[in-house]
């Protein structure tokens, strides 16, 4: 799944592509049936879940008012109104996109967009080394100190040895670029995952162009993951902003929040880039998606019965804010500063 391309200079361009698309393209992507039936994924990664079972009990939760909207404390004066579906959460859209890209990379080399531009890009890749090192180190990356260290010691064989151990799963890869920077900063374990087959054949063939054959893509769908390995760092640049631009986007985020947690090794990261969502927003949607999870497990006990949406753990949530990225340029409007991108991580527990 792809990332939001809604780079201010783009903007029109973007808005442009959306505009031309018809309603009836709109709502005629049957998601039902992406990934699930029609890829095949051979490997070491395992085999299906219960995706029916997923969607039936995200529905659930929604209908019976146990993932409710949650009251942002978020650095927004106002809170958006509900976001409108667009093409640019529908399948069909990205391997239409993915196609065009990969046929332009055939004629011309051409390598297709970068998410959100070249610059949050190797901020997020940068930050994550820093984030990955302090963590070890038992550090909290915003001691200036610590940060400035950290970048002194990048380097060093002991950095290199560490980042080599990390396990990265990016999801919703695209063209696979940002895999490209990871493994730049020394990171070698990398997998990459698009449920559009077109960005993942165009990921394989800028690697291999690159010379970053170590890198291993599938064609995979986050909401119907057939992953059954976990990761120490799952990063996801867009991937979230656009499930929720789908139809049923309310429904597929607590999807998609299901999905993830699954993927995450204990004592692991999960670092969100966002143009959709501010910090606090992320925060606050996680929380009350762990807490709906803590009042379903506590509802069930008291009926005698299970629920899937609930984790094996019954009142601890899974994940706690780390931290944040604070270098991106900043706007103020009404007296609110605010930014066009959110960079949030967010810490899983040890259980």
């Amino acid at each position: 799944m792809a990332g939001i391309r809604w780079h201010p200079e783009d903007f029109d361009h973007v808005q442009s592509r959306v505009q031309t698309a018809g309603t009836a393209e709109l709502f005629s992507d049957d998601d039902r049936s992406i990934a699930a039936d029609s890829w095949s994924i051979k490997s070491e990664y395992g085999s299906t879940l219960d995706d029916e079972q997923r969607n039936a009990d995200a529905y659930a939760a929604l209908s019976s008012g146990v993932f409710g909207t949650s009251d942002y404390s978020s650095d927004k004066d106002e809170q958006d109104t509900e976001v409108e579906p667009s093409v640019l959460g529908l399948q069909s859209h990205w391997d239409a996109a993915y196609a065009d890209d990969l046929t332009n990379f055939h004629e011309h080399g051409y390598a297709g967009e970068i998410w959100f531009g070249v610059e949050v890009m190797e901020s997020v890749a940068t930050w994550t080394v820093k984030l990955c090192f302090s963590l070890k180190q038992g550090h909290n990356i915003d001691q200036e100190d610590v940060t400035n260290r950290n970048l002194e010691e990048a380097n060093s064989e002991a950095t290199v040895k560490e980042l080599a151990s990390w396990s990265v799963l990016d999801i919703g890869t695209g063209n696979g670029l940002f895999l490209h920077a990871l493994a730049k900063q020394g990171y070698s374990d990398l997998t990459g995952t698009d449920y559009s087959e077109a960005a993942v054949e165009l990921a394989r063939n800028l690697a291999v162009r690159d010379g970053f054959t170590n890198i291993n893509f599938l064609a995979d769908d986050i909401l119907e993951s057939k992953l059954q390995i976990q990761f120490r760092l799952v990063n996801d640049k867009g991937t979230l902003d656009a499930i929720g631009l789908h139809p049923d986007g309310a429904v597929k985020r607590i999807m998609y929040w299901g999905s993830v947690s699954k993927l995450v090794a204990p004592g692991g990261l999960l670092v969100i880039t966002s143009c959709n969502s501010t910090k606090d927003e992320l925060i606050e949607e996680l929380n009350s998606y762990q807490e709906s999870l803590i009042d379903g497990n506590s509802k069930s006990e008291m009926q005698g019965c299970s629920t899937s949406l609930a984790s094996t753990n019954d009142s601890q949530p899974l994940f706690h804010y780390l931290d944040h990225v604070r270098t991106y340029p900043t706007f103020t409007f009404g007296g609110v500063e605010g930014s066009r991108v959110a960079t949030v991580a967010f810490l899983r527990s040890h259980i």
